[in-house]
């Protein structure tokens, strides 16, 4: 046997190149055809069944509501944004503060981390009503109310994820002749960075709910209002067009808090960490 037939023999190995390249193609294209057939088989059932569009309006007519209502629609929107992006601020800020704090000892963890779990436990909407007396202002107590959502996961991913740190590696350092800060800041920090990213991407979505629902809650109108009270005056109106045109800038705004803390959390462990690695076989 030759050597060019033994060459010819040996089959071709996948270029990765272009398996990557397949595999994002089919992530993008599956979900993008699999959302045109569901807006394609709602409209069909409307035009079909002749339903009136104050009780289910044909995705054309939501669309033509989003264009018209832009000037109305898009102030409610960058006002919801901003709540949702500062309260998820302030949750992380505050969430990763605390959980330093508690993992600091024993005793400050069993006298205050069940503080954190009553707020967490307690009903948003209960409490919304005394954070409107006690807020200087409407969008202060929304901000609030969605802080108090978005914090508790945030804190207890941070929590374990500082207390899930290799003994032995602590007993290394503490070998060394480590300060508790530098053990901290050069182990401990490190290490709980997947359990942090986990908390971001679950309180990113968590602020976003809270905010509309604090503004639900809180009935607040005007100009200065969000996308909440605008879902609540199309329904009142019953101008069911703007409504879905409303649930679907708060879907994508939900998607796109999603894609950003997505990407940072790939950013921050695609190099190292085991959940976004590749496997190889």
């Amino acid at each position: 046997m030759s050597i060019e037939t033994v060459e010819n023999s040996v089959p071709a190995m996948p270029n990765p190149l272009n398996a990557k390249r397949r595999d994002l193609l089919l992530r993008i294209t599956v979900p993008f055809v699999a959302i045109i057939v569901l807006i394609a088989i709602w409209a069909t059932y409307v035009k079909v069944s002749g339903v009136p569009p104050y009780i289910l309006p044909s995705p054309f007519a939501v669309a033509g509501a989003l264009v018209s209502d832009w000037g109305t629609l898009s102030p409610a929107l960058w006002v919801t944004t901003k709540i949702t992006f500062m309260s998820l601020a302030l949750a992380l800020i505050g969430g990763v503060g605390f959980a330093i704090f508690l993992v600091q000892s024993r005793w400050i963890e069993i006298a205050f981390y069940p503080l954190a779990v009553i707020l967490q436990v307690t009903p948003i909407v209960a409490i919304s009503p005394l954070i409107l007396i006690y807020a200087p202002s409407t969008q202060v107590a929304l901000l609030i109310c969605a802080f108090l959502v978005a914090f508790f996961p945030i804190l207890s991913n941070m929590v374990q994820g500082l207390k899930s740190v290799d003994h032995n590696l602590i007993n290394l350092f503490e070998l060394y002749g480590a300060s508790r800060w530098q053990t901290l800041l050069y182990l401990k920090l490190p290490a709980a960075q997947p359990y942090f990213m986990t908390g971001l991407r679950i309180g990113g979505g968590l602020a976003l709910i809270a905010a509309v629902v604090a503004e639900f809650a809180a009935g607040s109108a005007g100009a200065g209002s969000g996308l909440a009270f605008r879902l609540l005056e199309a329904q009142y109106r019953m101008n069911i067009p703007r409504l879905f045109a409303a649930l679907f800038m708060l879907s994508m705004l939900g998607v796109a808090i999603f894609a950003i803390t997505s990407f940072i959390s790939w950013l921050s462990l695609h190099r190292w960490h085991e959940s976004s690695l590749k496997r190889e076989n």
